[in-house]
């Protein structure tokens, strides 16, 4: 009775529609669009039976699927919705594909789009995965067909379609895998074409698909889309760089030639364990995990003896890290070779975003490698040489911490062999922070065999004198800063060493930028030898480091290196270099004979002048150096103060005579010592009063006058009139400080007249005198008027009656007579003073 109802209803609808199907035929489109709303009515409004359906269905297929080609939009789209609802609910959908799969290869699956409405093609290619997921199976026979219209709606203008055709090809891929691989290839550049659309969701829908395609169909495609899914790791989007991890990650545990293609899906994953998003990393982290015990599971027999006897975790093993488990380790091992060059190379891509994850990847390879790394040393040192120098700072962080790995894993024996004879073939700076990392990573009990041998290399003159860049001397001590860090107390063997170089990098032009640094590596130095600090590092290697620095002090230049070590040896020892005089006046003696390069005199000088400032903590700390002042005067300065052309010998005498200056200022000398030697320097210094200079003019004036008062009764008249007339031409002088310290001197050279300086036989050299003087007494510098005015008030006691006959014969001269007039008083009131003491009677003598 059921079956009569439902052919009953069946055929009442059949007759309803029956006008409206020759309607359909009609040139008039409002009577088609009329025709086929009517249609919907009747068939959705029925609720016909799922039997009743299929009998009307079969009645509409054929005019429906002809009016998917009606030039009115309408008609086609109400044609869909027909064919839609239907195929919906009809119990034998399948029973029309033979007439719907090739209307819709007519309208989506040419070269040339012919539908041209984006809803429609939405429409269709959502009516073609509704016949996917009810039909299933019985697609089959029509593969063919529908890889073609896959083919070209994958890569269809319209977002959504493309979006639809995806999820309807994978769908399609997971339903018959048996016949999808004939034809799965041909989906693979659509959707590689796809990959890379500006929408994420398209992306997304891409990836996954490609997924299902590979996984059901030709495994060989990985290779097409290997490379584009390699791209989508660094897309912007994390739902992109996720879908692309989980596929990956499918492959890995289903693919069924997966075990040929864990090398190259494996970087992939394991690329997403360092990914910014932390969804990204957990959910790579999983399925690497699942990986591991998968295989691990699949090769139990391989593993046996490792799973019996145990795998024990490497000593030092880097803190904090968890270590992978035994699959993935046996994993990485056994096809690092294969990953380790095409990481390598990417690390030197000239793409920044590739370069950052080849970095992050050699570092989690080097994780799981562990001491496997000892195979692949020669390409993992050549990879890092030229990573550590990258631009992009994420990179140098992960090469180092690589290096770091390298040096946990790896006996120093091994890394040593390979770096150190690089090192002194072609020092750089890579080399050198590839080195230090190695020490960082490895531990004091595993490094102190080798420490002499790091330490010999790195102070060799070829390695830690090879370049002034400032990187280079960074990783230098970097790299000694690396070994007191890690073998602390083991490091006392290798003090001096370490010392070589400090000074050595201080020496450098560009100690400046790393001088704080270097003082902080060598107080590190001191406190794990239990010394209090630099300074008694220095007092225990003083000896030694002198005659290193010195060794070819008669050969140096100015640009001898050795030289500028030296000068940074002796004024960084502070106090130290006072115990050591013996060593250092021989070298300053050879270095500063006037035959020597005057550039190098210069430098040397400079660093002589810097340790007399401050004497009593430099080199008379031990309160010795005047036994070798005589030394210094007599062999080093004097000879050095005689005039030779050229700019640079008018500045080695500068700095001599101030060096000279600073000595008789500092109190070393004793007025015996300055005696002894003023026959020797007096002359010598009042050449030098004619200097260009006038800092030479002006410390020459002051080391006369400091002469003058050390040997005040030891000058006869012969010498003493040498050194007023060449003292006296500086009263006239461009400079107003030389002219007043000139005008003191003489000050203190009347003070040194005696009863030996005859006043009758030396007359005309007083009268000579006293003019000049008196002519700067008028003088339009106040404070030079004001000089001289006291400078002859001292030589009134001289020779007061010749002092008045030259005061009254000027006196008219003058713009002013005051100054004159004060002198006579002065001179007046002086005798009458002398003339009171002579005639006033003796005072008794108290009991």
């Amino acid at each position: 009775m059921a079956a009569e109802g439902e052919q009953r209803a069946a055929s009442e609808v059949s007759q309803a529609l029956a006008r409206n199907l020759n309607c359909l035929n009609d040139d008039n489109k409002s009577t088609r669009r009329r025709a086929l709303a009517a249609i919907q009515k009747e068939v959705e409004d029925k609720r016909l039976s799922s039997g009743a359906l299929q009998e009307v269905f079969g009645e509409l297929l054929r005019p429906l699927l002809r009016s998917l080609a009606d030039p009115m939009e309408k008609c086609r789209e109400v044609s869909i919705q027909i064919l839609t609802y239907c195929v919906t609910n009809v119990p034998r959908p399948e029973e029309s594909l033979p007439y719907l799969i090739p209307t819709i290869t007519q309208r989506l699956g040419h070269q040339e789009i012919t539908e041209p409405s984006e809803e429609l093609r939405l429409g269709l290619s959502q009516l073609l995965t509704l016949l996917v997921e009810v039909c299933g199976r019985k697609l089959g026979p029509y593969l063919e067909e529908m890889v073609r219209i896959l083919q070209r709606t994958i890569v269809d203008p319209f977002p959504e379609v493309k979006k639809e055709s995806c999820r309807c090809a994978a769908n399609y891929a997971r339903i018959i895998p048996e016949h999808f691989h004939m034809q799965s290839e041909s989906l693979i550049k659509p959707l590689m074409q796809t990959i890379s659309h500006q929408h994420s969701k398209v992306r997304i829908a891409a990836i996954q698909t490609t997924g299902a395609v590979i996984q059901h169909g030709n495994g060989k495609s990985v290779d097409d889309a290997l490379s584009h899914l390699a791209q989508r790791l660094f897309d912007d989007s994390p739902q992109v760089r996720q879908a692309v991890t989980v596929v990956v990650g499918n492959w890995l545990l289903e693919l069924r030639d997966r075990y040929s293609y864990f090398h190259k899906l494996m970087p992939l994953l394991l690329s997403s364990c360092s990914d910014e998003n932390p969804d990204v990393r957990q959910i790579a982290l999983d399925y690497w995990k699942k990986v591991g015990f998968q295989w691990e599971s699949e090769n139990e027999d391989d593993l046996k003896d490792k799973k019996d006897f145990g795998d024990p975790c490497p000593s030092f093993y880097p803190a904090g890290v968890e270590r992978p488990g035994l699959g993935c380790r046996e994993l990485i091992f056994r096809n690092l070779s294969k990953i380790l060059p095409a990481v390598s190379h990417d690390i030197t891509d000239w793409v920044a975003g590739t370069r950052i994850k080849a970095s992050q990847l050699l570092v989690i390879l080097l994780m799981h490698a562990e001491d496997h790394t000892t195979q692949h040393m020669e390409l993992l040192l050549s990879t890092l040489y030229r990573s550590c120098l990258d631009e992009e700072e994420k990179v140098v962080h992960n090469s180092i911490k690589a290096a770091e790995l390298i040096g946990t894993f790896v006996n120093p024996e091994v890394f040593l062999k390979l770096i150190m004879p690089a090192l002194q073939k072609s020092p750089l700076a890579s080399h050198l922070m590839v080195l230090a990392a190695f020490i960082r990573g490895s531990s004091r009990e595993v490094l102190k065999p080798h420490l002499h041998r790091i330490a010999d290399g790195i102070s060799q003159t070829e390695i830690c004198q090879s370049s002034e860049k400032v990187l280079y001397l960074e990783q230098l001590l970097c790299c000694l800063q690396s070994l007191i860090s890690i073998c602390q107390q083991y490091c006392t063997d290798i003090s001096l060493h370490c010392m070589k170089v400090l000074i050595t990098i201080l020496a450098s032009s560009a100690s400046e930028n790393l001088y704080g640094k270097v003082q902080g590596v060598m107080l590190s130095l001191a406190q794990i030898q239990g010394l209090n600090d630099h300074l008694d590092l220095y007092r225990q290697h003083m000896q030694e480091l002198m005659q290193w620095a010195s060794q070819s002090h008669d050969q140096w230049t100015n640009f001898s290196p050795e030289r500028a070590q030296y000068e940074v040896l002796v004024p960084e020892s502070g106090p130290v270099i006072g115990e050591h005089l013996d060593q250092l006046m021989p070298v300053l003696k050879t270095c500063l004979q006037t035959t020597k390069d005057p550039q190098m005199r210069l430098k040397v000088f400079t660093m002589l002048s810097k340790l007399l400032l401050k004497p009593s903590e430099t080199v008379n700390s031990k309160g010795q150096f005047h036994e070798h002042s005589g030394t210094l005067i007599k062999d080093i300065l004097v000879p050095n103060l005689k005039w030779q052309a050229g700019r640079t010998a008018a500045a080695i005498r500068t700095i001599a005579v101030s060096c000279l200056w600073v000595l008789f200022q500092s109190e070393v000398l004793s007025p015996q010592e300055i005696l002894q030697i003023q026959d020797i320097l007096m002359p010598t210094i009042l050449t030098t009063l004619e200097e260009d200079s006038k800092m030479s003019r002006l410390m020459s004036c002051r080391i006369i006058r400091a002469l003058l008062g050390a040997c005040e009764n030891h000058l006869d008249p012969d010498q003493l009139n040498k050194i007023y007339l060449e003292v006296l031409k500086r009263l006239d002088d461009a400079s107003d400080e030389v002219r007043i310290t000139a005008a003191k001197t003489i000050s203190l050279w009347f003070k040194c007249i005696d009863d030996r300086y005859d006043r009758t036989t030396y007359k005309a050299h007083l009268e000579f005198l006293f003019r000049g003087l008196l002519v700067h007494l008028d003088d339009p510098d106040i404070n030079l008027q004001t000089t001289v005015l006291d400078v002859l008030k001292e030589a009134s006691i001289v020779y007061p009656s010749l002092l008045v006959e030259e005061i009254e014969a000027v006196k008219h001269k003058h713009r002013t007579a005051a100054y004159c007039d004060r002198l006579l008083q002065h001179i007046q009131l002086n005798k009458v003073n002398d003339q009171t003491e002579s005639t006033s009677p003796p005072a008794p003598d108290s009991q």
